[in-house]
């Protein structure tokens, strides 16, 4: 096995230590004889470890730039990309609405967006910066433009955060200490004396530790029983990508299996196999399967593709050389170097060699100790501190207690990725005038375009705040802030997370300290989930179900749709009170007992009991029903037209029926409702089925197709701000012409019909 570089935790690998700036080859042949066991497999002795002055001597071990270099224009380029997307330079104008009541959720509450156009400048700069990240261009410039932008965006809104997000952040803000612009770069080009030169092993150790923690972390957070147990992500089993393992597998060990075994298998493993050399190749490859499936089942953005960019680190530094020195002469100006001889740089800390002067020629060079500079102990400070902060942040929940008590503070800092799946059931806003008394009810979701406030108590009581300074405006005084939000984590009961009892706007709320008006996770009712999937099973695929579990003394107000019909409630634990509101009577329903409840009225369901209730709603939507049974009327009228067998005329209201062409788009007017969204789903199905035959062209014809118009639409409202910045607003007639031009879509409305799409079957083709 070659030669290895790591730093305590084997979490480095080969530094290419036989491409050193030394071409004496003699002692390097007796130092590789010489190696012990340890320094093969791990590239660094025991002895490295036995002092300060050598761990600083080893952090700054001399390495080649060349697979730091290829890392940092990729990931310059794929930050690029994602100033349009995940950023969302595209709908940009959506997102900060200048002068619209709109509430917000920034981690700090004195953050606010800048005017609308100054928000445009801002991701120019954010652009400007990966580019020149990149290239390597004015490259701690670059930098610093990146990491100042990118933080102020991921600060200013709690709601888009996420553990991919962060990463960024945290990689851009070490290529900025890093020397990534010492291969492959414009300031290479520029200055000579920077070009092709070492670079100090800790840069690569910093971004290798960082990949791991990410792979290891995330594994270690997977050990929850409800990843292990296949409930966290099991709806999963049922995307296509996984009909190949259906083949072999029921659904549900699909899920338990592949899913969840497999995703917590990788993980675990992911960092340990990409060190070594006898099992990169296969992480690698299984790594790239893996990032590849989630860049198809989530709406991740970049991060699929980072990830596969970080792979390489983990390979010898040199891989780039070797990799393009098979590429033809002709193209060797403009690829990468393939040079074995990077130049020694000031940044590294260098093995000096002492001779005698009568003995040069006779006597090998003598090593001893190097002399360290005060940056060389600077450095391996900072990467040792990091690598720490690192590996604390995602264990550092018992400091920040007042965010929700079912998932604690700091989540989008603990790569704590797809443990928890929500639904929620339930979401009621209560408001009351602080003067008049009177009371009233919010959409759940006014004045704001997010959703994640529902699960976390911070946003909440920023949420609360905002409706309190806005609700003045519609003449509703000192209004008090009531919130109902009935929430399922991992397939469990629906069941409350925060007191409706209380007042949001009066309570209070510390990141560091329990809140009481945050209900606990009912974690004593899990194992009924067992119970759910029987339940579940037993019932007819027209027959629905809901499980809630409710706190003692508190009561749930439901209205039950006429849609609804036969809808009962089927007490499982404890004792509850049915209150039917408009009968004014009360009933009493203990465990193993079922009462049904009347269509388009109200009832409440008190809990009596000590201990907290667990019911079941049981229904059937006869709208529902009635509708899939009309449809497969058609549907069998529809076949017999076709294939000749119907003799009798059709009635003018079904007479569209047959005038259906199947390989038409053409819209068909219909005067029965029913037969026009029977017309409709069909037209719909038969999208849902060329978009999954289509070919391997036409798939990437339509991705970049729709591409184009988002990256079209993210550069001209762009050159608009620039424009109103440098001369002012145009007159409106004109701006809202270049604005409609901006918004020309393509045509085949892919974004509408993504939506459709998604509706219409059990998941979306992403």
């Amino acid at each position: 096995m070659e030669a290895r570089d790591a730093i305590a935790g084997a979490l480095v690998s080969s530094d290419g230590e036989e491409h050193t700036s030394h071409k004496t080859a003699a002692p390097k042949t007796e130092q590789t004889q010489t190696k012990t066991r340890m320094e093969k497999i791990f590239g660094f002795k025991k002895e490295d470890l036995t002092s300060w002055h050598s761990l600083v001597t080893l952090l700054n071990r001399p390495t080649d730039p060349a697979s730091l270099g290829i890392f940092r224009c990729l990931f310059g380029l794929l930050m690029a990309i994602d100033v349009t997307q995940e950023r969302g330079l595209s709908h940009l104008d959506y997102k900060y609405l200048d002068g619209a009541p709109v509430c917000r959720f920034p981690l700090f509450n004195f953050l606010q967006p800048l005017p609308l156009d100054w928000m445009y400048l801002l991701y120019v700069v954010l652009f400007l910066g990966s580019l020149g990240i990149m290239l390597g261009f004015c490259y701690r410039l670059s930098c610093l433009m990146f990491i100042s932008t990118y933080w102020y965006i991921f600060f200013l809104d709690k709601t888009t955060w996420n553990n991919h997000s962060y990463l960024y952040g945290l990689i851009g803000f070490q290529l900025m200490l890093m020397d990534a612009n010492r291969y492959w770069s414009i300031d290479g080009l520029r200055r000579p004396s920077i070009r092709n030169a070492h670079v100090p092993l800790w840069n690569y150790t910093l971004l290798r530790t960082q990949i791991f923690i990410v792979y290891f972390i995330a594994g270690i957070k997977k050990l929850d029983a409800d990843w292990v147990e296949g409930y966290s992500m099991s709806y999963l089993a049922h995307h296509w990508l996984f009909d190949p393992f259906k083949v072999i597998l029921p659904v549900e060990l699909v899920s338990l299996l592949v899913v969840h075994g497999g995703g917590l298998f990788l993980d675990l493993t992911a960092g340990y196999l990409l060190f070594f050399d006898l099992t990169r190749p296969y992480a690698i490859c299984f790594v790239s399967y893996f990032h590849c499936m989630n860049s198809q089942l989530f709406s991740i953005g970049m991060f699929s593709y980072t990830m596969l960019a970080t792979s390489p680190l983990f390979c010898y530094p040199d891989w780039p050389r070797r990799f393009f020195d098979h590429f033809p002469s002709f193209l060797k100006r403009v690829l990468p170097f393939t040079s074995m001889e990077p130049q020694p740089s000031t940044s590294c800390v260098y093995q000096n060699e002492q001779t005698s002067s009568s003995e040069q020629r006779q006597t090998p060079t003598v090593p001893r100790a190097p002399k360290l500079k005060l940056k060389h102990k600077l450095r391996a400070i900072f990467a040792i501190l990091y690598i720490a902060e690192q590996f604390f942040l995602p264990y550092s929940h018992f400091i920040t207690q007042g965010y929700n008590n079912w998932t604690n503070g700091l989540y989008g800092y603990s790569w704590d990725m797809m443990v928890h799946s929500r639904s929620h059931q339930h979401v009621k806003i209560t408001y009351k005038d602080g003067k008049t008394g009177d009371i009233g009810y919010l959409n759940p979701g006014v004045f704001t375009q997010s959703r994640r406030w529902k699960d976390h108590g911070d946003m909440l009581k920023q949420y609360a705040t905002c409706l309190n300074h806005l609700l003045p405006r519609y003449n509703i005084s000192d209004p008090e802030i009531y919130f109902d939000i009935w929430v399922s984590i991992n397939e469990r009961f629906q069941q409350r997370i925060f007191d409706p009892r209380v007042d949001i706007v009066k309570a209070e709320w510390s990141p560091f300290r329990p809140n009481p008006w945050l209900m606990p996770l009912l974690v004593d009712l899990s194992p009924w989930r067992t119970k759910f999937q029987e339940i579940e099973g037993s019932l007819d695929n027209q027959t629905e179900i809901v499980f809630i579990a409710d706190f003692p003394g508190l009561h749930l107000e439901n209205f039950v749709s006429e849609d609804l019909g036969n809808t009962s409630i089927h007490v499982l634990q404890g004792n509850v009170n049915v209150e039917v509101v408009e009968e004014n009577k009360n009933y009493t329903v203990k465990p193993g007992e079922q009462i049904k409840v009347p269509a388009g009225a109200y009832h409440k369901v008190y809990t009596v009991s000590e201990d907290p209730s667990c019911y079941m709603y049981i229904y059937v939507n006869t709208t529902e029903a009635a509708l899939q049974e009309n449809f497969t009327k058609l549907f069998e009228l529809q076949e017999r037209v076709r294939n000749g067998t119907e003799t009798e005329p059709l009635p003018p209201e079904l007479q569209p029926l047959a005038a259906v062409d199947d390989d038409s788009g053409a819209e068909v007017n219909a005067t029965d409702p029913v037969v026009r969204l029977f017309l409709k789903r069909q037209r719909r199905m038969k999208e849902v089925k060329k978009r999954r035959e289509a070919g391997v062209l036409e798939r990437l014809e339509r991705f970049a197709v729709k591409k184009y118009y988002t990256l079209r639409r993210g550069f001209l409202m762009t050159a608009i701000a620039m424009r109103n910045l440098a001369v002012g607003l145009p007159p409106l007639e004109q701006l809202t012409r270049e604005v409609e031009f901006a918004n020309m879509k393509g045509p085949q409305a892919e974004a509408a019909t993504d939506e459709r799409l998604k509706d219409e079957v059990g998941h979306g083709e992403l």
